[in-house]
Parts: structure tokens; C-alpha cells; sequence
């Protein structure tokens, strides 16, 4: 390709950790925009977006609705994008990346003020989003699973789903221009996790795996 470059690489398992969270090796896909440095230069403050999350079940546990697996997964987009922002300051802190990361409680603001529905917002363009929120760049990104992870949730898949079930995870995150909406950068992998899995395993996980390959480093 000339206009891009999609690379695909095997993951080392490393750690006890990574290797319960994840069950074995992992082939992840990322995407970096060919021109990325020229737009690494105009970017200095990037926003992260509240996680998009899908729950798929096979059946509805007993004594739930739809409407508590729309809830869980409100607030599970919510928690994973506060934990990858603690991530991204941490790594900001040691001088890892040229741009800074809006606190997400004015992005969340910013959003709720514009009447923003975070469980939809594919409804506007990554530029409007941005627009709205004054910066540079975006992170978003998407997680489909087939359990839950709140504190909640896993006691009802303890109990009424089966100890014994695989939990698989598609995790995504990509970088917008927030002038253009462009995509500039993607990561998308497919792991599986026990019910020991939690938003900060797999938000750890993630960003130890993107630690090298995240574009903005000096």
C-alpha cells in the first residue's frame, strides 16, 4: 500500500498475568497512517472517548433485562476509559508522548452539555466530536465480549452462567484527526480471558501491548 501501512504481528505471552487474562498468544492488527508524523506535529492535546462496549449473550440470565445489560455496558465504557486515561498519564508523566490527554471529566462535560449520548455516538463524525471537545485528536475505541466485567455482573456469571465458560474479548482502539476525522492509527485484537478478567487486566494488558507501537512518542 502507498497511502498506509497495516502491520501484523504475534504478541509474546509475558507474565502470569497477561497470560490468564489472555489465554496464550494473540495476533494483533495495527494500522498507521503513512503520514502520521505530519500530523503528529500539529497535535497537542488529545482526547479520550468513553469506550464503546457490546455484551453478547446467548440468553439473558434470570432476573435480568436488556435494559441492565445496557447499563453494564455504559458503565463498563465509562470505567475502561477512565483506566486508560491513568494509563496515558502515566506514561505521559515519563515523557513517552508529544501530546497531553484532556481530563476525561471535561471530555464526559463537554459531551453531556451538547446532549452527546455516550452509548451512541457513532450518530456524529470523529471532527464533530472533536469540535465539541476542543482538540487535537481522538482516541475511541470498541470491546465485544461475551461476559460482563463489573464486580456485579461476575457474580451472576459465577453463578448462573457457569465457572467453566470462556470469555472472549475483541478489543479495539483507534486515533481520528480531529480536524479532518480521519483515521490515523488502529489497534484491533481478539483474546480470551476467564472470569478472573476485569477492566484494568484488560486495560493493563492493552496498553503494555501498545506501549511500542502507540504513534506518538518523541
Amino acid at each position: 500500500m502507498t497511502m498506509n501501512m497495516i502491520v501484523k504481528s504475534t504478541l509474546g505471552c509475558v507474565g502470569l498475568a497477561t497470560l490468564m487474562l489472555l489465554g496464550g498468544c494473540t495476533t494483533a492488527t495495527v494500522y498507521t497512517a503513512e503520514e502520521f508524523s505530519t500530523y503528529q506535529e500539529e497535535h497537542k492535546i488529545v482526547a479520550i472517548l468513553p469506550y464503546s462496549v457490546h455484551i453478547e449473550l446467548k440468553k439473558l440470565p434470570e432476573g435480568t433485562t436488556e435494559a441492565d445489560i445496557r447499563e453494564m455496558e455504559s458503565d463498563e465504557g465509562l470505567m475502561f476509559q477512565r483506566i486508560l486515561y491513568g494509563q496515558f498519564l502515566e506514561q505521559y508523566s515519563k515523557r513517552r508522548y508529544t501530546v497531553e490527554f484532556q481530563d476525561i471529566d471535561k471530555t464526559n462535560t463537554l459531551l453531556t452539555r451538547s446532549d452527546i449520548d455516550f452509548g451512541n455516538m457513532t450518530k456524529y463524525t470523529k471532527d464533530e466530536l472533536a469540535a465539541v471537545l476542543g482538540v487535537d485528536a481522538l482516541i475511541s475505541g470498541h470491546i465485544k465480549r461475551d461476559k460482563p466485567m463489573s464486580t456485579a455482573a461476575a457474580i451472576w456469571s459465577t453463578v448462573l452462567i457457569g465457572v467453566g465458560n470462556t470469555n472472549q474479548v475483541h478489543v479495539s482502539m483507534a486515533v481520528h484527526d480531529g480536524a479532518t476525522g480521519k483515521l490515523l492509527w488502529s489497534y484491533d485484537n481478539d483474546v480470551g480471558g476467564g472470569l478472573g478478567s476485569s477492566p484494568e487486566k484488560l486495560a493493563k494488558s492493552l496498553m503494555d501491548q501498545i506501549s511500542k507501537k502507540f504513534p506518538y512518542e518523541p
